[in-house]
């Protein structure tokens, strides 16, 4: 394998983690913002990110207004079928597979655009100003995970 550059200019990395943080807050979701993000990471295989966004959700702990007693168990068991979320019944809301419908869609670009049906569902879930924030959050974590997985970053690597 040809060697690979771990460099990233810090105005690059700066203006990311700038849209990803305003995306984040723009949702007003944290739960949700980790479930997109940790979905692109899957479909773009990025170990580096799956392993800092499932640390982050594990170490936030929240889950939709769950008592505290029985929210990391909660939690554990989202991030456990994220992967089949389509598959997984109750486990997500509505809202949140119409977020991770459209994730995936955005993400892989099967058919060269994001179907209207994907987009009309997650439309019915989000205001307007959410939605564009969503969209933001998915773009920027596909950006993230190219960069990761285009430079081959291993999983907890500090130096990226």
């Amino acid at each position: 394998m040809t060697a690979r550059t771990t460099r990233l200019d810090d105005r690059v990395r700066s203006a990311l983690r700038t849209v990803g943080a305003a995306a984040k807050r723009g949702l007003g979701d944290a739960d949700l913002a980790e479930l997109v993000q940790i979905r692109a990471s899957q479909l773009n295989h990025c170990a580096f990110c799956l392993d800092m966004h499932l640390g982050l959700a594990r170490e936030q702990g929240v889950g939709m207004g769950v008592p505290p007693v029985e929210r990391s168990r909660d939690w554990g068991r989202r991030l456990d079928l994220l992967a089949a979320w389509e598959e997984a019944g109750e486990v997500f809301d509505a809202r949140e597979r119409a977020a991770l419908a459209l994730t995936e869609a955005v993400t892989v670009l099967t058919e060269g655009f994001v179907p209207d049906e994907v987009y009309e569902q997650a439309a019915a879930h989000f205001e307007e100003a959410e939605l564009a924030h969503l969209l933001a959050l998915i773009a920027t974590i596909n950006a993230w995970n190219r960069l990761m997985v285009a430079r081959r970053i291993p999983a907890g690597s500090t130096q990226w």
